[in-house]
């Protein structure tokens, strides 16, 4: 009966250190098992912060690269617009130019009263107005014939375009292009001289010539 005991004893025994051994076993994997999980953890977390410190970083340059490209673009847009500003300056002050020296050169000539024919001294200058379309072959000219008020309107219209074509003709005969001359009448409706006297009919009674330059 002791003997019996004594066993019975001894299972209990081993029984209960069985069963702590396998529970301690179990906590130690439930707790390896747990860091893993916590190392896998901070590890997908570090992946994610470095990927997005990435995207943050090539988000910024991509900024900064549109940012030097605009300030590029901007300055290169101003350089041209001020190249522009600066040849169309160049060109309105070489138009103004060349317009005053045409001015300069290619005088009015003057008629007698009631007459088309060119005088003497109107000869001189139209030698010297074509010496000038002869050296600036790009140029064109408008003859415009006037007149004193004296006359009907229809009379002095007629009589300004006649001296408008002796001077055409005459500046064509010194070798001055036809194609490049035209007339056009204003009689008596652009005096120059507002008097009404021998001295302003005097004036008034022109040939005047516009230079147009190309």
């Amino acid at each position: 009966m002791k003997k019996n005991l004594t066993w019975i004893g001894f299972f209990i025994v081993l029984a209960f250190s069985l069963s702590m051994f396998t529970g301690c076993a179990g906590k130690k994997a439930v707790v390896k098992e747990g860091a893993v999980q916590d190392q896998q953890i901070t590890s997908d977390q570090a992946a994610k912060d470095a990927a997005a410190a990435k995207d943050a970083a090539a988000a910024r340059e991509a900024a900064d690269r549109l940012a030097r490209e605009q300030a590029e673009k901007e300055a290169a847009d101003r350089l041209a617009r001020e190249k522009a500003q600066k040849e169309q300056a160049a060109k309105v002050e070489a138009a103004a130019t060349a317009k005053a020296t045409a001015e300069e050169a290619v005088k009015d000539i003057y008629f007698d009263f009631d007459a088309s024919s060119i005088r003497a001294d109107a000869r001189e200058v139209l030698k010297a107005n074509a010496d000038y379309l002869l050296k600036n072959s790009a140029a064109s000219i408008v003859v415009e014939g006037h007149c004193d008020e004296r006359g009907t309107a229809e009379y002095n219209m007629a009589l300004g375009q006649r001296r408008a074509q002796e001077a055409k003709k005459y500046l064509v005969n010194l070798g001055v292009k036809g194609s490049a001359i035209k007339t056009i009448s204003f009689g008596k409706e652009r005096p120059i001289d507002p008097g009404h006297d021998e001295e302003a009919w005097a004036k008034n009674r022109r040939d005047h010539f516009v230079v147009k330059t190309k």
